[in-house]
């Protein structure tokens, strides 16, 4: 488990490296698989399908569905190779099948995509071969056995478990193996295979997944285990390392040695044999050889049924992780189909010399499988339950001992083939504690076993004296030296050798040692038998000149093994009767062997074999014609019963299950025969209604029975017969069987040549609605991909068959009928449309299959759907406007072919209609308004628009290139529209559905118009943009009048609006509105509609009550204003450059409202966070045309200035700053930039002479705040002169001045610094520099002669510069006056430098001063912002054009005139003299 947020990028790294291995081994399979190996095909198909999904889940940090997935992968890749390697054995290889199909299966549903539906043995349906009720029960089969499969896949949530759930704490020092079995201590034999688990050295097991997760399940114990006089649950501990744990290691010591540890014993004969439904938790421990620390903690719980059922009852104990122990024997009952072959050898005991040692020898076994090639047989052997399978076992080496006695047990699973080549093979090795002399020791000895004996039964249970055999190693590891020898000692005997000589023999080139080994081995197989008898039978084939001899001798084999090998037993009985059918030979015999096997189930012994006989009898026995064969034989021996008694009697015991397969095989030939009965009685019911699921049963019966091509014409007609006069759709639906083939369906039609027009008419008009009920209904899940195709195959054909009806019965004038004609469009449409057949919307691989096996049904039906629209000739008007949505979602489709075919039919309709009419204002109409619900549904693309586009039709020139620009002009915003639709970045959203909605509004679309307004007006109160969510509104208002009128449909998209007339829905709105202005704090627009309000309450509604209402809330609002500080946002030009942005963004500049408090960095970093990818630019001059074209994304961002547009009642009046404000930063158009440029050589004496100023001016098609916080601008450069920047310099640095003089006259208490800082920078030439550039640079003959248009210039800004020194000298008294002692020296030195700098100036420019008046504030006009300003007192007139003036005058007239009262006098104002 790994978290992707942060793992390292070496995982990137290795999931990249493992996909693309991954489809690099699957894009072999061309090349590589042979076409004889579907399933291999199959496979690769789902590995790639599933690697695309695995790497989504990685990206998507799905981890525990990523693991799952893998390990399936894992699996498949595995098994894959297998297969393809070509060396498994045959059993082996189809169960290797089996798992492979199961895990694509499982996995197909796990991960959500199709169901695959196969036969018996795995292979895939193919549905032209199988019939449709066989395929639908096949779904419903697989789907069923998924469920069930991924209940039994569900994680734990308890410990405890059947068979043992364990925890050891064992720390050893060393690897160590826990062995754990159930054993019978009365007959000392252990009952079961061993649990195996592998421990590690730190004390934990080895496989860190089986952590505080160690399970296995005991099973296939039955009422003989039960009743055992005692039970005991043995642990055995192996340990794997040294021969002498004590040994150090710093010695060179041989390592991986098995050596006996420990042993632990429980009593669990009362868990075993009482039914207890709690756990019985016990522990014991026991130390041997070492003392060591040991504990064993086991929890058994006892669970009734086999390993299948016990997983579909307690999936929650026992899951398929779960570890299987199986009995060492066969269970009681053993089911058909039930497959096992394995073969149990216990390494019993040996005796061995010690030869040249002075000690015995420390003997270490090593058991494996050859084959008579001499071909090792790899992964057949397993050293216990929960272990995978090994080439070779190694037994446990006991030291220094002379006769070992290991009793170690070993399950060997070799597949069938090849068990008749098979052998055993022992080899006996000494082990040295010391590795150096370890390595230097050989095999000394060998034994072998063959585990088919020459007679073909396998090898007996039991014990098995073997012999053993010396020679050089070399000739040991060669079979061919040794499998002519005898293997074991009784072998010996029956070839005339003494087995009980001390002296050794020799055998060709091995020779016979006095050392003995023993094994008992015993085998537990369905399908390997130790009766030579039955084995006859059972391989009849083989031999049939001995098939009567094996009959008779079958009836002398043992009861336990004839029912081990039931099944396979049977059905070589009934294949003996029906392959011989022209023959009676061997019925009698037949029939007495079936007698023998039913009385042997009879027998109380085997009577709970009962079950198994009758499920083989239901649901394998498959002989159609044995009852003829059985009942002629029954008869024979009844008939003659005074010379047959004997058989007789037998036959009568057993009559039970003969007349069961005698019934069952009438039956299923019976079948046929009993079909006019049930189709009348099923006729009777349907037409009643009674008891439908069980008639939908019953005819699917019927279908299934009867799918053969003899009796085509009788299904077909029967079919007609049952589902045409019940006229029930919902019975054919219930059935949910399309089984009319195209040659059923041909027939149908045939019949109905036969019958009325109108008969026809009605069954046409019933079918059209049954298949698009069914069509529309999803009949059947998604995932079951076959069925749904199929049964669009079956519509297809059937669709195409009514449509050449429709074409020859009802298209002529007389007997055209509009709704059959206009079922038919919808119902092709409806098919074509449907979910199942949009390929675009699969997987390649699945797009692939389906294409390849069905073709695209889509372009068939739209041809045949184009075709009938042609031949209506005359009768296509009666389907416009009706037919446009239809067509329209057709044309959609993203098939190419299909689109080119179908939309030449809007231009049809458009011819058609403007015959009629003169115009084809209908056609339009509908188009627009059903394109728009299509594409914003998700249907369409730019593909669409382009073929849209070349559209042309030589009758409607003009107007239908109109036409065309129209939809493409549309096509295109709602394409944006929908791109966008869901996007993250709801501005985009806002921008999209503004364009929608404004090119509704340019064509007149009213009802669209208002339905866009409303999607944009929800995106604004989404983000709380309520002042925007109200001018959104208020286009709505706007096309409402004030009147009685109704309202149209159209106009109340809205359910909260409760109004009958357009002046109750305006009213409405406007409180609506109002609301959203007032929570925006725009509350001089909500004034204004409050005013319209208020005039329509009194005037027109006379509805005092609101008119107070509002007054009340205009009131608010006026005072609102005037107390409440409402923040300035900043606005931002914003430019998107490159093709890598949307079409509505791409290559355009817009002028952003910011939001409250927003600084500019934090605007651009969600600017960048909405597109992620784009770079930002770092200047802020225009792009060029490379960057412009570039396929990237370029965001140029910076911060303008609004430029105030004061309404005209304010203008030339003394207003409140609070009211003035507000228009600083609303209701604006124009923005202004200004960006230094310089022009000409660089001067660095004087950098001001050739810096120029390029001024930007930005205007907006719509003032902001509008329906959107940005707008669109276009923009006008102008550049301003060096002298003109000096000249706005110095103004602003004289406003400066005097602002900051201002402030300190009003308020004493201000700080000083920042006024020492301004006066410092102007008066000290070291700091600025002062003026002293400005005379350099324009002060100078050169510059005059030059530029002689700028002389007055260079006057106005001797004139600014001459106007600086009485508001410097202002100011300097001021910081005179408030200068602390410790600034003395400061402001000393700041008096000097401006003494200095006034004698310069006023003796360069002249002598400027100001004087001070007192005005009372009545008397103060305040008459312009611009560029004069009036006051008027008793007898004087004083008109000032001077900007610095203009300044001072408005500082100090806004800033004092509301505050004193009326007599009151300002303390002074500074005037220029």
């Amino acid at each position: 488990m790994f978290n992707t947020d942060s793992a390292p990028v070496w995982r990137g790294k290795w999931i990249q490296s493992l996909y693309r291995i991954l489809h690099s081994h699957c894009r072999q399979k061309e090349t590589v698989i042979p076409t004889e190996l579907p399933l291999v095909q199959e496979v690769t198909t789902t590995l790639r399908e599933w690697a695309t999904i695995w790497r989504d889940l990685y990206v998507g940090d799905k981890r525990e569905m990523f693991n799952s997935v893998r390990d399936m992968i894992y699996d498949l890749i595995e098994w894959r190779s297998q297969i393809l390697s070509g060396t498994l054995p045959q059993d082996e290889l189809t169960e290797l099948k089996q798992r492979v199909t199961s895990k694509i299966d499982y996995g197909n549903k796990y991960l959500d995509l199709d169901l695959v539906v196969r036969d018996k043995d795995g292979n895939i349906l193919d549905p032209e071969l199988t019939s449709t009720i066989s395929l639908f029960r096949a779904h419903e089969a697989a789907s069923k056995q998924i469920e069930d499969r991924i209940q039994e896949e569900k994680p734990d949530s308890l410990s405890i478990l059947l068979g043992v759930s364990v925890n050891v704490v064992c720390k050893i020092g060393e690897d160590a193996e826990v062995l754990m079995s159930l054993y019978d201590p009365v007959d000392s034999k252990f009952i079961s295979e061993n649990y195996l688990v592998k421990w590690s050295s730190s004390g934990l097991v080895k496989d860190i997944d089986q952590l505080h997760n160690l399970r296995a399940v005991f099973t296939d114990l039955g009422s003989e285990d039960l009743k055992r006089e005692k039970i005991s649950f043995v642990c055995q501990i192996v340990r794997v390392g040294r021969m002498e744990l004590r040994d150090n290691n710093t010695k060179k010591l041989t390592s991986g040695l098995r050596r006996p540890f420990g042993v632990a014993v429980m009593d669990v004969t009362d868990i075993i044999t009482v039914d207890c439904s709690a756990a019985q938790n016990k522990s014991h421990s026991y130390i041997w050889e070492h003392r060591v620390p040991l504990s064993l903690w086991v929890t058994l719980k006892r669970l009734p049924g086999d390993i299948h059922q016990i997983r579909k009852d307690f999936p929650h104990l026992v899951d398929r992780s779960t570890a299987v122990a199986r009995k060492m024997g066969f269970p009681e009952i053993i089911m058909p189909g039930d497959v096992r072959n394995d073969i149990y050898v216990t390494l019993v005991q040996g005796d061995f010399d010690k030869g040249s040692k002075t000690t015995p020898k420390n003997v270490e076994v090593t058991m494996s499988v050859y084959d008579e090639d001499g071909k090792k047989l790899e992964n057949v052997i397993f050293p216990g339950a929960g272990d995978e399978g090994i080439n070779e076992y190694k037994s446990v080496i006991y030291y220094q001992v002379k006769q070992p006695r290991w009793f170690e047990t070993i399950k060997v699973a070799i597949p069938i083939e090849d068990v008749n080549r098979s052998h055993l093979r022992f080899t006996f090795r000494h082990r040295s504690s010391q590795d150096s002399k370890d390595k230097s020791e050989k095999i000394f000895a060998l034994s072998f076993v063959k585990l088919m004996r020459y007679d073909g039964t396998t090898l007996r249970d039991g014990e098995h004296d073997l012999i053993v055999y010396k020679a050089e190693a070399k000739k040991l590891e060669d079979s061919s030296l040794y499998l002519n020898l005898p293997a074991t000692k009784l072998e010996l005997e029956e070839k005339g050798y003494s087995s009980t000589g001390k002296s050794t023999q020799n055998l060709g080139n091995c020779t016979i040692s006095k050392d003995s080994f023993q094994i008992a081995t015993l085998v537990c197989s369905t399908k390997l038998t130790q009766n030579v008898d039955l084995l006859g039978l059972l391989k009849w084939r083989s031999n049939t000149s001995l098939l009567q001899q094996n009959l008779r001798q079958l009836m002398k084999v043992e009861g336990g093994e004839v029912v081990k090998f039931l099944q396979d037993t049977l059905d070589a009985l009934f294949n003996i009767m029906m392959e011989n059918s022209d023959s009676d030979t061997f019925d009698t015999l037949v029939f007495d062997a079936l007698v023998f096997i039913i009385g042997l189930i009879a027998d109380r012994k085997f009577q709970h074999f009962n079950p198994v006989l009758e499920t083989y009898i239901r649901k394998h026995f498959s002989a159609t014609l044995a009852y003829t064969k059985l009942t002629k034989v029954l008869k024979n021996y009844v008939d003659n019963a005074e010379k047959l008694t004997e058989q007789l009697l037998k036959a009568m015991k057993a009559l039970e299950y003969i007349f069961k397969f005698i019934v069952r095989s009438r039956v299923l030939f019976n079948q046929y025969i009993l079909l006019p009965l049930m189709t009348d009685q099923l006729k009777f019911h349907l037409e009643k209604r009674e008891e439908p699921k069980a008639c939908c049963q019953l005819l699917s019966d019927i279908l299934e029975v009867l799918y053969r091509k003899d009796v085509v014409r009788n299904i077909t007609l029967k079919l007609y017969v049952l589902l045409f006069p019940s006229g029930n759709r919902s019975i054919t639906r219930e059935s949910t069987s399309p089984s009319l083939r195209k040659k059923h369906t041909s027939t149908v039609n045939n019949t109905f040549n036969l019958r009325k027009l109108s008969f026809l008419q009605d069954f046409l008009m019933e079918t059209f609605i049954m298949f698009k009920d069914l069509i529309g209904k999803n009949v059947y899940p998604s995932d079951w991909v076959i069925m749904n195709m199929m049964q669009n195959k079956v519509f297809l054909r059937a669709i195409n068959q009514y449509a050449a009806v429709l074409n020859k019965k009802f298209l002529d004038q007389t007997n055209f009928e509009l709704q059959l004609w206009n079922n038919y469009f919808h119902l092709a449409v409806a098919f074509l449309t449907q979910e199942s057949l949009q390929l675009e919307n699969f997987s390649s691989d699945k797009r692939a299959k389906i294409f390849q096996k069905y073709q695209d049904m889509r372009r068939q039906i739209g041809f045949e759907i184009r075709d009938m629209w042609y031949n209506l000739g005359p009768h296509k008007i009666k389907f416009i406007p009706e037919m446009v949505g239809p067509i329209l979602e057709m044309t959609l489709v993203p098939e190419i072919e299909l689109r080119k075919a179908t939309i030449a039919i809007f231009f049809d309709m458009m011819q058609c209609e403007f015959h009629f009419t003169c115009s084809f204002q209908r056609f339009e109409n509908e188009i627009i308004t059903k394109l728009d619900h299509e594409v914003e549904g998700g249907r369409g693309d730019e593909q669409y628009k382009v073929l849209f586009q070349k559209m042309k039709h030589k009758y409607l020139a003009k107007t239908g290139e109109n036409f065309v620009t129209l939809v493409v002009r549309l096509l295109e915003r709602l394409l944006d529209y929908r791109t966008i639709m869901h996007d993250e970045n709801k501005e985009n959203r806002m921008s999209c559905t503004v364009n929608v909605l404004n090119f509704y509004k340019e064509i007149d679309r009213e009802e669209m118009y208002i339905r866009y307004l409303y999607k944009l007006c929800d995106l604004h109160k989404e983000c709380d943009n309520y002042t925007e969510a109200a001018y959104t509104l208020l286009l709505h208002a706007k096309l409402l009048k004030w009147s009685d009128e109704p309202c149209a449909a159209h106009l109340t998209q809205r359910d909260g609006y409760q109004a009958s007339t357009q002046g109750q829905l305006k009213d409405q709105l406007y409180q609506e509105i109002i609301n959203y202005f007032d929570k925006g704090k725009m509350w001089e627009e909500a004034i204004i509609l409050g005013k319209e309000l208020a005039e329509q309450y009194e005037n027109e509604m006379f509805d005092f009550e609101q008119l107070s209402a509002s007054l009340r809330k205009q009131a608010q609002f006026y005072e609102n204003i005037v107390k409440v500080i409402r923040p300035k946002p900043d606005y931002f030009a914003v430019g998107y450059y490159g093709m890598g942005f949307p079409s509505f963004l791409r290559n355009k500049m817009f002028m952003y409202r910011g939001k409250e408090y927003e600084r500019r960095e934090d605007f651009e970093a969600r600017l960048l966070t909405q597109f992620p990818n784009a770079e930002k630019m770092k200047t802020t001059t225009p792009p060029s045309e490379d960057i412009k074209c570039s396929s990237g994304q370029y965001i140029q961002c910076f911060t303008v200035k609004p430029i105030l547009d004061l309404p005209a009642k304010f203008q030339n009046k003394p207003v409140s700053e609070q009211i003035v404000s507000f228009y600083t930063v609303n209701e604006v158009h124009k923005f202004q930039y200004s960006r230094p440029v310089r022009k000409g050589e660089k001067d660095p004496d004087n950098e001001f002479a050739n810096m120029w100023i390029e001024r930007t001016t930005y205007t907006t098609a719509y003032k902001l705040p509008g329906i959107l916080r940005w707008f669109e601008v276009k923009s006008v450069s102008t550049e301003i002169s060096p002298l003109e920047n000096a000249m706005e310099t110095m103004q602003l640095t004289n406003e400066k001045i005097s602002s900051m003089v201002q402030r300190h006259l009003n308020d004493p208490n201000l700080p000083i610094n920042p006024l020492s800082l301004l006066l410092n920078g102007i008066v000290d030439p070291a700091v600025m520099g002062g003026f002293a550039n400005y005379e350099k640079a324009f002060f100078n003959d050169k510059y005059m002669q030059e530029h002689p248009e700028d002389l007055e210039k260079i006057e106005k800004l001797k004139d600014l510069i001459a106007w600086q020194i009485p508001h410097l000298a202002e100011g300097v008294r001021i910081h005179g006056e408030k200068v602390t002692e410790a600034l003395r020296p400061f402001h000393d030195r700041l008096e000097a430098c401006f003494k200095q700098l006034r004698e310069k100036v006023e003796k360069q420019y002249g002598v400027k001063s100001l004087v001070r008046v007192y005005v009372s504030v009545l008397e103060i006009h305040y008459v312009a912002f611009s560029f004069s300003c009036s006051f008027v007192w008793p007898g004087t007139f004083l008109h000032f054009t001077d900007a610095i003036t203009l300044c001072y005058l408005k500082m100090s007239i806004l800033q004092y005139c509301i505050k004193v009262t009326e007599e009151s006098c300002v303390p002074y104002f500074d005037l220029p003299s």
